[in-house]
């Protein structure tokens, strides 16, 4: 397949830096990135395929793949240029039906790779995390500063709910570091890919809406962001008394199966 700019070149398009278009040129890290991706063998969602770096490498695995691309203009480049294997999607992946999605498939067990925009990477990692859709591998590059809240520990200013969900489904390591150079246009940050592979733990139902409430406002402690959730306090203090944690307690000071405890 053609480079980003020879693509960019001949259909006449440019970057659309609203939608953070980054595109990886980097062909070592390309190699990577589909090993890693299509080392499941299972058929791959890919979020953001752009003009296909990822894509056109993973079709020729032979796995099924569905891209969803935003940009119309890019799903016709993508469109003409990859195997029947390979389905374009253009829609915001954060509306996109994950249901019909995953159907088209096969309805099992999925990867899912994706060069994810700055600007939304927490939201496109959450639904991720919480939609049900059962993922055995995602291999995501993100901007340093947000693969940082995959890592994070307790008291961290970047500990939140995509932490605290993240390292229960997952065990999570770094792939490889990106810098600025590897990119098309270049960005003005580092990046990093992130691999997670399933743990086999399975969320409490209450679990992401719990998280949410006791993370509303982080200086406050646990009881007084359960009482906001719509409880009573009385109530709240049990909950924690219960979960054996400290009546003054904030949510950032807590391990995640400190919040498994109380989602149950």
């Amino acid at each position: 397949m053609k480079t980003a700019r020879e693509l960019l070149t001949e259909y006449g398009l440019t970057p659309n830096k609203a939608l953070g278009q980054n595109f990886l040129v980097d062909e070592e890290a390309i190699e990577r990135i589909v090993s890693a991706a299509a080392g499941p063998g299972l058929p791959v969602l890919e979020i953001g395929p752009g003009l296909g770096a990822l894509t056109a490498p993973l079709a020729e695995s032979g796995l099924p793949i569905a891209a969803v691309e935003l940009d119309a203009a890019m799903c016709g480049v993508l469109s003409s240029a990859l195997p029947e294997n390979a389905a374009v999607i253009n829609a915001d992946f954060l509306k996109a039906d994950l249901g019909l999605i995953h159907e088209k498939l096969g309805g099992g067990e999925i990867s899912v790779v994706g060069n994810l925009p700055y600007y939304i990477t927490s939201p496109i990692c959450m639904r991720l995390l919480t939609e049900g859709l059962p993922i055995r591998r995602m291999t995501l590059m993100m901007q340093k500063e947000a693969a940082d809240r995959f890592t994070a520990e307790p008291g961290d200013k970047n500990y939140g709910p995509l932490t605290v969900l993240a390292q229960l489904l997952y065990s999570i390591r770094q792939e490889l570091s990106l810098s600025p150079a590897s990119y098309f246009p270049q960005p003005e940050v580092s990046s990093c890919v992130l691999v997670l592979d399933r743990s086999g733990f399975s969320l409490p139902a209450p679990l992401p809406r719990l998280l949410k409430s006791a993370f509303a406002m982080r200086r406050k402690t646990l009881l007084n962001n359960l009482s906001a959730m719509g409880m009573t306090k009385t109530a709240a203090a049990e909950l924690i008394e219960k979960a054996g944690l400290p009546p003054s307690v904030r949510a950032e000071a807590l391990r995640p199966e400190d919040f498994v405890r109380l989602s149950r």
